[in-house]
């Protein structure tokens, strides 16, 4: 059982031109608005993977119809918290060289009523749950939404025994910490900036670890782009480095969203930690071919799995 909450979803516009020139008149070949948002996308790739995940987040206007709509097109079980304001609109433009430029709007400010229904609706999927749960919290906080907006999620839904994942960033980010989740997934910038240490190699990547144990967190997995992902099994515990064939010239927009919903999937079917780690990285490198962020095919992740490499370091 697979609960993806997302504070603040978007619909997304995927724009493709050719080469993206700053100052002047770009023409895309190809514009496709579809659901967005890390917690949208980590629920996705849990579909390519067959499950059947419930997405909560919060939904307003006619953006907010259209981004549940379309999630339940995709045959995941969606549960929009109705607000005031619009669901915001983020815009990814790439160009044939795989890079990528994003504009990502701040999302609408919520009212404390439409928080409360929000951790309302989350604390009952919790009760419903139970031991069977497993929990991704992903993504920015919208205006209005307190920075213990996740640190309370954590809180409740450990206490129902929800296994919990956090992907998030920033104040929200390390009082979530603090709540102490199963795992902690930030990328190397989210790392960087919750630490103060710049990290520039495994080395560094595992004392980044190391502090971030320190703060809360039951374990911690640090995604470095090309780089592989380091994951700490916790506090004195073994260090993991997986790393997977490099690939150049597409997008990696999503790929950290899948490599949760790979966590996800391992925690929830027991996998020992090599197993774990191997779907998660496999899942992360599958979303850079798919068609779009979190739309990963299963027939990737198993190609990918079979060329992840792992090495065991040190507690």
């Amino acid at each position: 059982m697979f609960l993806c909450v997302s504070a603040n979803p978007a619909i997304d516009k995927q724009v493709r031109i050719a080469e993206f020139r700053v100052g002047a008149v770009n023409r895309a070949t190809q514009a496709a608005p579809e659901p967005g948002g890390k917690a949208a996308h980590v629920a996705m790739a849990l579909r390519g993977l067959g499950e059947k995940p419930l997405w909560i987040g919060f939904a307003g206007g006619a953006t907010g119809e259209m981004l549940v709509r379309g999630l339940k097109a995709l045959g995941i079980r969606a549960e929009g918290i109705a607000t005031q304001e619009a669901t915001r609109e983020n815009l990814a433009i790439l160009d044939n060289a795989g890079t990528v430029t994003e504009i990502l709007e701040p999302g609408g400010k919520l009212s404390a009523r439409e928080v409360k229904a929000f951790l309302r609706a989350c604390k009952e999927e919790f009760a419903r749950g139970r031991q069977k749960l497993v929990v991704s919290l992903s993504g920015s906080l919208p205006p209005g939404a307190p920075t213990n907006f996740y640190a309370t999620l954590i809180r409740v839904a450990r206490s129902h025994g929800c296994s919990v994942i956090l992907d998030g960033s920033g104040e929200a980010l390390r009082r979530g910490i603090a709540a102490k989740p199963d795992l902690v997934k930030p990328n190397r910038e989210e790392a960087e900036a919750l630490t103060g240490m710049k990290i520039q190699d495994a080395a560094s990547a595992r004392k980044a670890l190391q502090r971030i144990l320190a703060m809360g967190a039951r374990s911690v997995a640090i995604s470095l782009g090309k780089d592989g992902v380091l994951w700490s099994l916790g506090a004195g515990q073994r260090t993991l480095h997986a790393r997977a064939p490099e690939v150049s010239n597409r997008s990696a927009v999503g790929s950290g969203d899948a490599t949760v919903a790979g966590f996800a999937y391992g925690l929830d079917n027991g996998f020992p930690p090599e197993k774990m780690l191997k779907l998660a990285v496999a899942c992360g490198s599958a979303n850079l071919f798919a068609d779009s962020p979190g739309r990963i095919r299963l027939s990737a992740v198993r190609k990918m799995q079979r060329e992840v490499r792992i090495e065991v370091l040190a507690g």
